[in-house]
């Protein structure tokens, strides 16, 4: 049964959408990941789409999702990545387990910056999510 897990932030413009789109290329099979956010930005991030692009990864079709477009998917997680997201997190119709891992927002930094975050939510959000739902390599 493939798990479904949302990765929240306040704009959807950068953290979020790198984080869907690595959850969804390295774990595609096992865990479908969405994103969204507490106050969409109008768009994502030119920087994020280019450090997803140099990872080899497809960025068709990404845009800001306000929280509220994804209130009624059956999602198994919520990860949290940035302060004011954990703060304003919203109550969904059910309890839904939420964890907190925090990355530093690139935005307004030069690509390298992207990249380090693209590379580190890989490092530490795919292999908590493989723990998390007993996916295995």
């Amino acid at each position: 049964m493939k798990k479904t897990v949302l990765i929240l932030c306040t704009g959807n413009s950068c953290r979020s959408q790198m984080a869907e789109v690595l959850v969804n290329h390295d774990l595609g099979p096992d865990v479908r990941a969405l994103s969204a956010g507490t106050r969409p930005q109008p768009k994502v991030a030119d920087g994020a789409i280019e450090a997803l692009k140099l990872g080899g990864m497809a960025t068709d079709g990404l845009y800001p999702k306000d929280v509220d477009a994804v209130m009624n998917e059956a999602i198994d997680l919520v990860v949290t990545v940035c302060d004011n997201a954990k703060e304003s997190c919203p109550i969904f119709p059910k309890p839904i387990p939420a964890i907190h891992m925090p990355f530093h927002d690139p935005h307004g930094e030069p690509i390298e910056s992207f990249v380090r975050v693209r590379d580190e939510i890989r490092a530490v959000l795919i292999p908590e999510l493989k723990q998390r739902f007993g996916v295995s390599e």
